[in-house]
């Protein structure tokens, strides 16, 4: 079966890793040895909260955000899977 491939870029760094569409965004940075903040990795502590500038993403499980922060592009990049290239900020 072919697995898609998706590059993520992270601002303000200007890094860009890969990811299958499988893993999440964080998985993936963490897999490509980029330092990205994190702590739980289950979406309660938000330190890996940032936003999307460009792209496309999917959730299993839906994350505890306002529909307001979700217009504005923020995703927790531990519970996000890239479906398109990705253009990351870091908060």
């Amino acid at each position: 079966m072919y697995q898609e491939r998706y590059q993520v870029r992270l601002l303000p760094r200007d890094v860009t890793f890969t990811t299958d569409g499988e893993q999440t965004v964080l998985e993936a940075a963490l897999n490509a040895g980029i330092a990205f903040p994190n702590r739980c990795q289950v979406g309660a502590c938000a330190m890996c909260l940032c936003r999307k500038l460009s792209g496309t993403i999917r959730y299993d499980l839906e994350p505890m955000l306002t529909e307001k922060e979700q217009e504005e592009g923020w995703i927790f990049a531990c519970q996000a899977v890239a479906e398109s290239d990705l253009v990351l900020a870091l908060a």
